[in-house]
């Protein structure tokens, strides 16, 4: 007889890279789960994970049990949820990704004030260069910047957000400006490798539409976008970076705009939801909130109320 205890077990061995990960993600030893696991084989007599790897493997028989517990627990889940929402209470657990900077910066903020609105709702946050490459099923949102060409999940946009060309006084003292996309090839340039992009291709688009390509030679580059920005200010290089990172330092004078006549493509700030997310109250909730916050901008809104004060 599967229980929902298997049900709630397998499923989170089937999220799991490793028995030791599906350890830490149910608080327990690896050893009881190795245990655990076999008991639930005996019992239903078949083999569920193949054991040849080092990585958790399903068998076809796992991938059944996985795909139908999962479904089983959904919907307990949302009928626990659609009870309790009928009463104002919003619960469950809320699994929201982003990227790392950003994420520091603005994402986590939002989640310590949605969990301070809603505390029977438990929020795992999950933070890395590149969201996406975690499985469908291990996220209800995920914050991502930047255009989306292909992706099969629902979009919802919550924030404009510029990609800016910079640097800072003191490298422009020495090095000079540059006057077109291709002076960029004879200048410091600095690489943030993210989201499997090609960063050293720089793109432009000008306002009477021409557009212009420059490979920068690229050679200092990092994966931390605040790295990156440090170095810019330190006078080590020029920059391109999201809107959002630097509008306080262009605003300061710490950086200073570059090619105000060309335009990098945009990268918005958008949320991509998981397949649930029409009937989980708490993804719906926390989008709801996120929206209301930037709306305007945080980044434009600073930028504004500095002008306004000026004036």
């Amino acid at each position: 007889m599967l229980t929902s205890d298997d049900m709630l077990f397998f499923s989170a061995v089937s999220r799991s890279s490793s028995l030791a990960a599906a350890a830490r993600l149910l608080n327990v030893t690896p050893p009881a789960v190795t245990q655990r696991l076999r008991s639930l084989e005996t019992r239903l007599g078949v083999q569920l994970v193949d054991r040849g790897t080092g990585r958790i493997m399903l068998t076809s028989e796992g991938e059944l049990l996985a795909r139908r517990s999962i479904g089983v627990l959904n919907e307990v889940e949302a009928v626990t949820e659609e009870l309790q929402e009928r009463r104002g209470v919003v619960s469950g657990h809320l699994h929201v990704a982003g990227p790392t900077g950003f994420g520091r910066r603005h994402i986590a903020p939002l989640v310590a004030q949605f969990h301070r609105r809603h505390p029977q709702v438990s929020i795992s946050l999950d933070l890395s260069d590149n969201p996406l490459r975690l499985k469908p099923d291990a996220w209800d949102i995920v914050i991502h910047i930047g255009q989306l060409h292909s992706q099969p999940y629902q979009m919802a946009m919550l924030a404009p957000n510029d990609r800016i060309l910079c640097a800072s006084p003191d490298y422009i003292s020495r090095r000079g400006t540059p006057g077109s996309p291709a002076d960029l090839a004879g200048h410091d340039c600095l690489a943030l490798r993210e989201n499997d992009e090609d960063v050293t291709l720089w793109r432009f688009q000008r306002r009477d539409g021409s557009s212009e390509t420059v490979r920068i030679a690229g050679g200092v580059s990092c994966n931390d976008g605040d790295v990156i920005r440090d170095w810019a200010l330190s006078g080590l290089g020029v920059i391109l970076r999201s809107e959002w990172d630097v509008a306080d330092d262009l605003a300061s004078g710490r950086l200073v705009r570059l090619l105000p006549d060309w335009t990098p493509p945009d990268a918005p700030v958008v949320a991509l939801l998981g397949p649930r997310h029409n009937r989980a109250a708490r993804t719906r909730y926390f989008l709801e909130s996120f929206q209301r916050a930037f709306t305007p901008a945080p980044w434009r809104a600073a930028t504004a109320s500095r002008g306004s004060q000026g004036g």
